[in-house]
C-alpha cells in the first residue's frame, strides 16, 4: 500500500496510467475509492492519474492539527513534490474543488490546467443548500452505523431517478465507502474547514485555463455557485449538465468528452 510522508502525515495514494499527470482531489469524507470507475478508467487511458486520500480520510493519517482547505492544498503539493511532479493538471470535486482553488492560488507554478467540479468559492455570494440538506450533512457527525450513514448520502450525490435505475451501481458506491470510511473526528474537521473556506476575493488571480462543471440537479452545492465561481476567473469556461447531480454521474459520458477535449 503506497504511502508517503507529507507535512505531518502519511498520505495514501495510487498512480494509474501514463502521460501528463492529472491530480484528482476528492471531496468531504471521500477517498480515492469513491471516484466514479468510469471516470478513472477513461482518464487513465490518456493521463497519469494521481489519486489520494485527503487528510483524515481513508488510509491517510488524521493528525492533531486544525484542518483548513489551505492545509489540504499544501498536502496535495507536498504529495506532488514527493512523486517528482513539477506541474500537473488539477481536478477537484466538491471540497476537492476548494482545495484546488487554494492550490492554484498559492502554487500557480504547479498547475497547467484547472478543472473545478461541483464546488463553491466561499464568501458572501455563496448560495447555500436547503436546511434539509444541511441536516443530512450533520448526520455524518452523529455517525449512526457506517452503512446507514453511507446510504443517507446517496441522495446528496445522485438524482433520485439515477438511484432508482441503477441499484447495482449504488451498491458499489456504498461498499466502496465502507471499505475505508472516514472517522467522525476527521469528518468534523473537514466540515469545519469547508465552512471556513473563502477564496472569492482572490479568484481574479487565477490565470491558468479553467473548466468549471456543475450539475443543474445538484442539491449539495446548488448550481448557482458555478456562475458565482466562474464570473471572476478571467480564463474560466462554465458548463452545466442539465440532468446531473453532485458527482455528475448521470451524464458521465458527456463529462468525459468535455474533460478530454479540455485537457488535450
Amino acid at each position: 500500500m503506497p504511502k508517503v510522508k507529507v507535512n505531518d502525515i502519511q498520505i495514501y495514494y495510487e498512480v494509474r496510467g501514463e502521460g501528463f499527470p492529472l491530480v484528482m482531489i476528492n471531496g468531504l469524507g471521500g477517498n480515492l475509492d469513491n471516484w466514479d470507475p468510469r471516470l478513472v478508467e477513461e482518464l487513465s487511458r490518456q493521463f497519469k492519474l494521481v489519486m489520494f486520500d485527503n487528510r483524515g480520510a481513508g488510509r491517510t493519517d488524521i493528525s492533531d492539527r486544525e484542518y483548513t482547505i489551505k492545509l489540504c492544498a499544501d498536502d496535495t503539493v507536498g504529495l506532488m513534490n514527493a512523486l517528482g511532479i513539477s506541474r500537473a493538471y488539477i481536478l477537484g470535486l466538491s471540497m476537492g474543488g476548494m482545495i484546488a482553488q487554494e492550490l492554484v492560488l498559492n502554487y500557480p507554478e504547479k498547475v497547467s490546467k484547472l478543472v473545478l467540479c461541483s464546488t463553491r468559492s466561499g464568501g458572501l455570494k455563496d448560495v447555500q443548500p436547503s436546511q434539509e440538506v444541511i441536516k443530512m450533512l450533520a448526520a455524518g457527525v452523529s455517525m449512526k452505523s457506517k452503512e446507514e450513514w453511507s446510504r443517507i448520502f446517496l441522495p446528496l450525490m445522485f438524482t433520485d431517478d439515477f438511484i432508482g435505475k441503477n441499484p447495482d451501481f449504488m451498491e458499489i458506491v456504498v461498499q466502496r465507502f465502507l471499505k475505508h470510511p472516514i472517522l467522525k473526528e476527521a469528518y468534523t474537521r473537514q466540515l469545519i474547514a469547508i465552512q471556513d473556506f473563502n477564496a472569492y476575493d482572490r479568484l481574479r488571480q487565477i490565470k491558468v485555463p479553467t473548466l468549471i462543471l456543475h450539475g443543474r440537479e445538484d442539491v449539495l452545492i446548488p448550481p448557482e455557485n458555478g456562475s458565482v465561481l466562474a464570473d471572476p476567473i478571467p480564463t474560466a469556461k462554465l458548463v452545466y449538465f442539465e440532468k446531473s447531480a453532485h458527482v455528475l454521474a448521470e451524464e458521465m459520458r458527456e463529462v468525459l468528452g468535455l474533460l478530454i477535449d479540455f485537457l488535450t
